[in-house]
């Protein structure tokens, strides 16, 4: 048997299951906005900057940045899609599954280059890992901004 408990106690869990169901978003800190906003800048420069001092051909950083936007879209639409789904927003299976296989197309076309590239193996590394860095937080920007809409679209 459970013991009786306050009415105050039964509002705030009632508030918490709806935040949980998103009848009350909640609103992102702006220390996370404002450090996905950083690491997405940082891993885009350093990428950027790495591909400007390299000694590869025009066409082969062409190649390393047309894959740096390719991701960035591909994880952003992957992002939207799945969160879309769990928010009962219709989906086509068909979309969902063109976003997945080129996030996943993205990060195989970019392992293979650099396998291939004569590069240094810290220069392999510095790239993949400020793709990387792009990538997670572009997710991380992506999801803040929607965030932030559903809050002030619930505040007004």
């Amino acid at each position: 048997m459970e013991p009786l408990k306050s009415n105050e106690s039964n509002n705030n869990s009632e508030l918490k299951n709806a935040r949980f169901n998103n009848e009350y978003p909640l609103k992102p800190s702006v220390a996370f906005v404002g450090a996905s906003w950083m690491t997405l800048l940082i891993g885009m420069a350093s990428y950027c900057i790495g591909l400007y001092n390299s000694d590869m051909a025009y066409n082969e950083k062409g190649y390393y940045f047309t894959i740096l936007l390719f991701g960035l879209f591909s994880v952003i639409s992957v992002q939207k899609s799945v969160r879309d789904r769990l928010e009962g927003i219709p989906v086509t299976d068909l979309y969902y599954s063109i976003s997945w296989f080129s996030t996943i197309a993205s990060i195989v076309l970019l392992i293979i280059g650099l396998w291939n590239a004569e590069l240094l193996l810290s220069e392999k590394g510095f790239f993949g890992m400020s793709f990387v860095l792009g990538l997670f937080s572009a997710l991380a920007v992506q999801k803040n901004t929607r965030d932030l809409k559903q809050f002030e679209s619930a505040s007004i």
